[in-house]
């Protein structure tokens, strides 16, 4: 296979990933999340439900303006709060609504069905190589 068509399929798997994404988000009725918010409820999910808008950012990997850009639509659509550090107000911390915990389970099972058809027919092994290589290939643009 040539080599060349690396940037080809990465972006050509990036948008049917996408792609499947909205579809399912439509299926389970939730109109108002796009992709691109997932991976902020995700981690939110993951964390309890609060994290500061620094720690967001380094478990994403993603600069500030960026997760400042994200966590403000999520929370004019009513999805999060943005909530001031007692201790320390220059620390801003992101907190699940009720509405955020209401589609947490459709959400989770969307995540689910994109692992899964994105592994499909993978075996263990191939599964953590392709993980590792991605991992090596998204280190190779580091700065």
């Amino acid at each position: 296979m040539n080599d060349k068509y690396i940037v080809y399929f990465v972006s050509k798997i990036k948008k049917k990933m996408t792609s499947f994404i909205e579809k399912k988000l439509e299926e389970n009725a939730i109109y108002d999340l796009v992709p691109s918010y997932g991976n902020i409820l995700t981690v939110l999910y993951d964390h309890d439900g609060k994290l500061s808008m620094k720690e967001i950012g380094e478990l994403l990997g993603k600069e500030k303006s960026t997760i400042t850009t994200l966590v403000s639509k999520l929370e004019n659509q009513g999805y999060v709060r943005k909530v001031k550090s007692d201790t320390d107000k220059r620390v801003t911390f992101v907190e699940l609504t009720e509405k955020s915990h209401q589609i947490e389970s459709k959400f989770n099972q969307i995540s689910t069905e994109v692992q899964d058809t994105a592994y499909k027919n993978f075996t263990h092994e191939e599964k953590s190589e392709l993980l590792r290589l991605l991992k090596k290939l998204n280190c190779n643009f580091d700065d």
